[in-house]
């Protein structure tokens, strides 16, 4: 049987979403400890490590204006934020 449980037969991907023109990128805004600069960054320019406390969950990113690293505490509505839009995540692990 060709029929898929929606009832849609021989639908391929790239007929589903020939309608779609193109996705606008998730941005986020940041700013710099440092040099105090205001900017966007996509989702690829951000890292989130997510600890076993709020002390060991932080997000992480380079700064476009001056070029330091910069690294801030993500509580739960910022790790739900940065999940949604895409930010590559990274789960740390305790060792017993």
């Amino acid at each position: 049987m060709s029929e898929s449980a929606s009832g849609v037969q021989g639908m391929s991907v790239a007929s589903a979403f020939a309608g779609m023109r193109s996705v606008t990128p998730v941005v986020f805004r940041a700013g710099c400890p440092d040099c105090r600069g205001r900017f966007e960054l996509t989702a690829s320019a951000l890292r989130l490590a997510i600890g076993a406390s709020s002390r060991t969950t932080f997000y992480s990113f380079t700064c476009p204006d001056c070029g330091a690293s910069v690294r801030k505490p993500a509580g739960e509505r910022i790790v739900e934020l940065l999940t949604g839009g895409g930010v590559s995540t990274l789960r740390l692990h305790s060792t017993l």
